[in-house]
């Protein structure tokens, strides 16, 4: 099985113990312990690899204990301190900071048994830094980071080779939450970079305003536009082969078999599999997309999690003269919103957001 595939596994099982788990210790065992395990490949069992309760003094603190310690080749690797899995690790790190700044480990984990922040010393060498260069949400999986989670496996463990990449990950990082800052409220100076680009006048503080719904509605449209681009150009590139394959004969013949569907069958249109697909890489940030289908009926088209009717995120309906999005209200009940063409979707993304948000939590 491709690591990939074990890392979503191990989601589902996280996803349907974490309402029961109520400690911390009930976290650790398990969460923590079979994510190492299953997921990493650690032997949790073997006090020469997996050490539970390892002592950290800190400074005239004698007997300080981390949570556990990965060794590999008669040393400590990886600190792992864990937390209750309802905690928000917002406010966690401190105990780490200091276990990691008392040892030789280049690495250091918080996690909640869902949540995974990977740490290293990339500001100051032997203190940690404040901000992980890497994370892990098994509630939302970003395909993105697999590669660099799968590095911390074991069999593929090394450390120069993490620290390297460590990084090029929190610049990386630190690049993207700055722009998706700038797309929700544009700061002035990121409104000046583009005006000195398109605009010859002085740059007042009254010209900043008149621009910032400009930049902000212009960004957001573009990326729209991209998305909807490489969607589209994705269906035609799946349709060619198929396209070609077709003879003359078996083109009549399927011609004929939509004439004669029954009128109490549904037919997909490439719209509302455009639509699917629009919907789809809105929330690839937020879910494993695979968990994302959908499911045609003569009254609506709608998109479904996890493959199953009562958690249906959004419903299109399209005609020839109109067309609908449908979001769940918080009665259950459809509300319905017109929209002119399909890549008006992106226009409710927080709507999208909000309504998958109902089933991740």
């Amino acid at each position: 099985m491709d690591f990939i595939d074990v890392l979503k596994q191990f989601s589902v099982r996280a996803e349907k113990l974490r309402q029961q788990i109520q400690t911390e210790e009930a976290t650790k065992t398990s969460l923590v312990m079979p994510f190492f395990q299953q997921v990493f490949g650690y032997d949790v069992f073997n006090p020469d690899e997996y050490v539970p309760e390892f002592v950290a003094d800190v400074g005239i603190k004698k007997g300080e204990k981390v949570d556990y310690a990965i060794f590999l080749n008669g040393a400590p690797v990886i600190l792992v301190e864990t937390k209750w899995c309802g905690s928000t690790l917002e406010k966690d790190d401190s105990q780490l900071f200091r276990y990691f700044a008392a040892s030789k480990v280049k690495f250091a984990i918080l996690t909640n048994g869902i949540i995974y922040k990977f740490y290293t010393d990339l500001d100051d060498q032997n203190r940690m830094d404040l901000t992980p260069f890497l994370e892990l949400d098994l509630l939302n999986i970003k395909e993105s980071i697999v590669p660099e989670l799968k590095r911390f496996c074991k069999a593929n463990f090394d450390a120069s080779e993490i620290f390297s990449r460590a990084a090029e990950l929190k610049y990386s990082n630190e690049i993207k939450r700055y722009f998706l800052e700038q797309l929700k409220e544009p700061s002035d100076d990121f409104i000046k970079y583009f005006l000195t680009h398109t605009y010859d006048g002085m740059k007042t503080v009254q010209v900043i305003e008149k621009f910032r719904p400009i930049v902000k509605s212009t960004l957001n449209n573009l990326i729209g536009e991209m998305m909807n681009d490489r969607i589209t150009s994705a269906l035609k590139t799946d349709a060619a082969p198929a396209i070609q394959a077709q003879s003359t004969s078996a083109e009549a013949e399927a011609a004929v078999s939509v004439d004669a569907a029954p009128r109490n069958q549904a037919i997909t249109t490439e719209e509302e599999i455009q639509a699917f697909y629009i919907v789809k890489a809105i929330l690839a940030s937020k879910v494993d997309i695979s968990q994302i289908s959908y499911k045609d009926t003569l009254n609506y088209f709608a998109v479904l999690y996890g493959g199953m009717v009562t958690k249906w995120i959004c419903r299109f309906r399209f005609s020839a003269t109109k067309k609908y999005i449908g979001f769940p209200n918080e009665k259950g009940e459809e509300a319905r919103i017109e929209i002119a063409n399909i890549e008006d979707i992106y226009r409710n993304q927080d709507s999208l957001v909000s309504s998958i948000q109902r089933f991740i939590g």
